[in-house]
Order: C-alpha cells, then sequence, then structure tokens
C-alpha cells in the first residue's frame, strides 16, 4: 500500500468526547468514522485488522470442528416467537415490518436462526456432535453507545453453537471452546484476559462464562480472589460474611424525627452504616404482591439475583399505596409485625448473622435498634441479592476479594435444551426415539477485541500494534524522496518486500520527516524502515521497532532478509 493512495485521514487534533485512548487513536488515525451513535464505517487499516483477528479465529474454530456458515440479519418474527424471546426482549431489538406487512427483526444474536437452520437436516444421533459459526453482523440498540468500538449499536462478530446428545458431551466440547478462547486473545496479542462465571441473561440456559479484558475502561466490574482464583461477574458473584460475635440485645424504640435515609440514621445514632439495616419494595409483575428485600444498609440491591429467585423477567418499585397495604410504614419501614402472608420475602446474607442492627419501626420518625434476623424474624427466602463490595470474603475463605474493571471480549454459554425444545428440534437417537439436542453457544467481539488491543498496546503517540493483528508488519518512510533517488530505491524496494510475502506500507508523499513520523507511529506497525540522504549514501536504511528509540543500520541489498528476520522475531514472542 502506497500512504498517497491511502484512504482515512489522520490527525494531531483529539476529538472532542472520547475518552478512551482506543476511541482517540482510531479517529485521529484514520481508522473509523462515525456514521451515528454507536455506528461507524471502518476505513482501510482498521478493516486489515478486523480480517487478520478473523482469519485467527477462523482457524482455531476450525481446529475444534466447527463449520463456517453465515446467516441471516433480518429473521422473520414467527422464529423469535417460537422460541419465546420476541416478547421478553425489550427495546434494544429492532423490529419492522416489511412491504408486504410481514413483522422481521434485525439480529442481535442467531440462537433461533441457528435451530431453524439444523432442524429437520441433522436427524440422527450419528451427525452429533457437531458446531457451526459464522462470521456476521448484528445489531443491537443500546441504550448508550460509548468509548468508540468498545460499546456500539452494530458490530461484526464470531457467534458459534454446538449441538450434543449428553451434558456431558456438551461440557466436554465446553472446555474445548475455553481453551481456544485462550488461544484466540493469545495470538491476537491480547494478554489481560480472564475467564469469569457470568450470568447467561436473555441466552438462558445454567452455565456461562465471560473472557474480560481486565483494564479501567471497562463496564464490567470483576470480582476476584487472588489467592482462591475465584473469579466472577459482579452479577452473579458469591461471597461470604463474618461477623464477629455478640449477645443479643433487647429490642428497643428510639426516636429519629425526619430521619429516613440509612445515611441520616446512622449519623444521628452515631453507627456504620453496616449496623442498619433497610427493605427493598418491588412490585412482582404476575400476581402484582408487594416484594420485600431485607439487606444491610451500606448495601445495593442486586436485580438479576432477586428476578432469578422469583423467576421473573421484571421489577419495578412499589407504589405507595401497595406498601402501606402490607403494614409497611414508607420511609421507616421493616419486616416487624407485618403480615408476612401478603408479601414474597427475601432475606440478603448479609443480614442474616449480622448482630444487633437498626431497621425502621414501621411509625413515622421511629426506628428500632438491636433487630436480629434469627431471633426477631427467622423466615423468608435467603440468597445473596446484593452486589458484591469491598470487604466481602471469598466462599470458603477468608481473603478478601478484590473489585476491578474489565471489558467484555467472548462469552461461552452452556444452553441446554432451552431453544431445541421451544423450537421443537429433534434427532433419533440410537433407541429410535425423538430427542432435543443439548446446545451450547459461543461468541467474540471482533471490533471490541481490536478497541482493547490499542488500550493495551499503545504510547503516547499512538497504537503499537502486535505483528499477528498489525494492519502492517513494516512502515517504510522515504524521507527527502525527491533528492539523490530516494523515491526510487525506496519503491524498488517495496515492491521487492511485497514479492516476498511482506506485508508494507510506503510513505512515497515526500512529506517531512516529523510529518511522515507522526503519521507512521497512528498507523503503528511494528517494523519500521526508513531510508534518507544519510543512510542512501552507503546504501543502507534504518530498522527499528515501533516506539523504540534502538536502531540499526542494515544493508539495503539484504532488505529482505533483515525484515524478515525480524517479523520471524516478533511472530515468535506471541
Amino acid at each position: 500500500m502506497k500512504m498517497s493512495h491511502l484512504v482515512g485521514r489522520r490527525t494531531k487534533d483529539f476529538p472532542r468526547d472520547a475518552e478512551l485512548k482506543s476511541h482517540q487513536f482510531l479517529l485521529r488515525g484514520g481508522y473509523i468514522k462515525q456514521l451515528s451513535s454507536g455506528i461507524y464505517s471502518m476505513l482501510p487499516i482498521c478493516k486489515k485488522i478486523t480480517l487478520k483477528i478473523e482469519a485467527i479465529i477462523r482457524d482455531e474454530m476450525n481446529k475444534i470442528e466447527g463449520q463456517e456458515v453465515l446467516m441471516p440479519v433480518v429473521m422473520p418474527k414467527s422464529i423469535w416467537e417460537e422460541s419465546g424471546r420476541y416478547s421478553g426482549i425489550g427495546t434494544e431489538m429492532v423490529r419492522f415490518d416489511d412491504r408486504t406487512g410481514s413483522p422481521h427483526v434485525l439480529g442481535m444474536t442467531h440462537e433461533e436462526a441457528v435451530v431453524h437452520m439444523v432442524r429437520d437436516d441433522v436427524t440422527s444421533y450419528k451427525q452429533l456432535p457437531l458446531m457451526i459459526y459464522q462470521i456476521q453482523t448484528k445489531f443491537r440498540d443500546e441504550k448508550r453507545s460509548r468509548g468508540g468500538l468498545i460499546r456500539v449499536r452494530e458490530f461484526t462478530m464470531k457467534d458459534a453453537y454446538s449441538f450434543h446428545q449428553t451434558e456431558d458431551c456438551l461440557g466436554e466440547y465446553y472446555q474445548e471452546v475455553h481453551s481456544s478462547y485462550e488461544r484466540i486473545y493469545k495470538r491476537c496479542g491480547l494478554t489481560n484476559v480472564i475467564s469469569v462465571e457470568s450470568d447467561t441473561g436473555m441466552m438462558g440456559g445454567k452455565v456461562a462464562h465471560e473472557f474480560m479484558y481486565v483494564n479501567a475502561c471497562g463496564e464490567d466490574t470483576l470480582i476476584l480472589g487472588e489467592k482462591s482464583g475465584y473469579k466472577a461477574n459482579k452479577e452473579v458473584a458469591s461471597t461470604h460474611f463474618k461477623y464477629d460475635a455478640e449477645d443479643f440485645k433487647d429490642l428497643q424504640e428510639v426516636h429519629t424525627p425526619d430521619k429516613s435515609t440509612i445515611e441520616d440514621v446512622s449519623t444521628l445514632l452515631g453507627l456504620k452504616q453496616t449496623q442498619t439495616g433497610k427493605v427493598v419494595l418491588l412490585t412482582h409483575p404476575e400476581d402484582g404482591k408487594l416484594i420485600v428485600l431485607l439487606l444491610r444498609g451500606d448495601r445495593t440491591m442486586n436485580d438479576i439475583a432477586v428476578k432469578k429467585a422469583l423467576m421473573i423477567n421484571e421489577i419495578e418499585f412499589a407504589e405507595e399505596d401497595l406498601i402501606k397495604d402490607a403494614g409497611i410504614y414508607p420511609g421507616f419501614g421493616s419486616l416487624l409485625g407485618i403480615d408476612l402472608s401478603k408479601v414474597h420475602l427475601l432475606i440478603d446474607e448479609s443480614v442474616v448473622d449480622c448482630p444487633n442492627i437498626v431497621v425502621g419501626a414501621n411509625k413515622k420518625d421511629y426506628h428500632v435498634l438491636n433487630f436480629n434476623f434469627k431471633r426477631d424474624l427467622n423466615a423468608g427466602q435467603i440468597g445473596q441479592y446484593s452486589f458484591v463490595q469491598e470487604g466481602d470474603l471469598v466462599i470458603d475463605s477468608d481473603e478478601e476479594v478484590t473489585i476491578t474493571r474489565g471489558v467484555e471480549v467472548g462469552n461461552i454459554f452452556q444452553l441446554g435444551t432451552k431453544y431445541s425444545k421451544d423450537m421443537k428440534a429433534t434427532y433419533l437417537d440410537n433407541n429410535g426415539k425423538q430427542q432435543n439436542f443439548i446446545m451450547g453457544c459461543y461468541g467474540v467481539g471482533v471490533g471490541r477485541m481490536l478497541a482493547c488491543l490499542i488500550e493495551e498496546h499503545h504510547d503516547d503517540y499512538g497504537p503499537k500494534w502486535p505483528i499477528s493483528v498489525a494492519p502492517f508488519e513494516v512502515h517504510l518512510c522515504l524521507l527527502d524522496a525527491k533528492k539523490e533517488g530516494i523515491a526510487q530505491r525506496g519503491l524498488d524496494l517495496y515492491k521487492e518486500l511485497k514479492a516476498h510475502g511482506v506485508d508494507v506500507i510506503v510513505d512515497d508523499r515526500n512529506e517531512k520527516t516529523g510529518f511522515q513520523f507522526a503519521d507512521a507511529d497512528l498507523i503503528g506497525a511494528p517494523i519500521r524502515m526508513v531510508i534518507s540522504r544519510k543512510t542512501i549514501k552507503n546504501d543502507e536504511f534504518e530498522l527499528s521497532l515501533r516506539g523504540s528509540k534502538d536502531k540499526e543500520l542494515c544493508s539495503i541489498d539484504s532488505a529482505v532478509e533483515a525484515v524478515k528476520a525480524k517479523i520471524a522475531e516478533l511472530k515468535a514472542q506471541i
């Protein structure tokens, strides 16, 4: 590629509202161009990187017997109704009617489409197990796109789907995919990736893991036990609580005028917020009853855990009439003295053994001291319904958790028969009986991985691409190109490198040295070659690595050998 013909403008200006380094460099380096909120065009150098990432993904999927297919972006409403997800997914899924009035959706995931693909064609246990994958465009109408390619509405994803006879077979293949993903990230040059337990979300199933690039730019919160090896997304993380033993004290009503918040009450009484309890009041979407969640005063409700416990899809905060009907006084509410048959009662583990805490008195301007769950209530469904926070302990350990941030760059799910059963996809087993397929699904976000590679590999001047995915392996700068035959000698070398399979870009624009080097930094090729009036006198060029001050002079006649040796050296390091 010649720089004079390269589509995409590089700029010194830092784009406004681009907080992440990856977003800044993708815009400044001419990688992407925003078309709409969360929707970007990929320019040539960005597309080259994605193709190299995809080639690595394809290679790894093929190694585990994957068969590549391509499913439509547009799907009819009918198959989503079969699975039951059409009405279960909110406005993030785009729905529309075609010109005949037939309802369709834009694919944000392809479980329904892949089940439709295999049913009637895969009919016998002799065809199993199998895995189908694609690299395809998806559209999810995110409420808040951010960070360039980190969170977008339209994106490219590798999604794979496996079909099995038994849960054991799925479990074994699940581990194969897990190992394959680890190789994908390593080969692409993304090193700080961990696998964490995660919520199955709208995908369904019982077991799921997310592959997280650990970085402060991430939106996901990760809960880690460095000694124990515990790793989970905060949505599903479990911890335990250890309290010093105390004798139960007598309940005592205390006047707390106009103090209805945990902060105000704890300040008034000179207590820590960990010595208080509170109730979160919600409405059950099916029977309309009040949901009461009792948790420690400093904790935050985990709505995902609450919905799982009650097997519901949505929750809303309760209206005052419903709260009062259950005998609870808003702002000073508790579970003391209420009719428990009128509510769904959830008890967060944080309060089960927490001694002598302050709770509401169900009476205006009053709280009660010394509430102890096991003595004063001892009812309800106990579980962890609050998000993990600093000070929590890893399960079966006295180790405090570490809380960090991460970007999800992949996910894997054991779906079981959720989709095959709902969509009546069956095969004949070795006894001639119809059975539902047991399924797994596995996704990798291509654009998001590209952005994370920049977050990991950059300096103040631009990306430092790993050799395996770099848009070009070599950037050849021709300084003072119009003098002393530099342009011709450089272009001859460019053609020679290309003929020997080197992925090279040459700056043939006769721009000033600083301008060329600034553009080269933004393009980020790992190897840089420079021909100048100084080097051409001895038929030499300057060879260096992106971001390194170390340079060596090499003979132009042996340039191909020198460059290919450097490429091999870099590839061996990945």
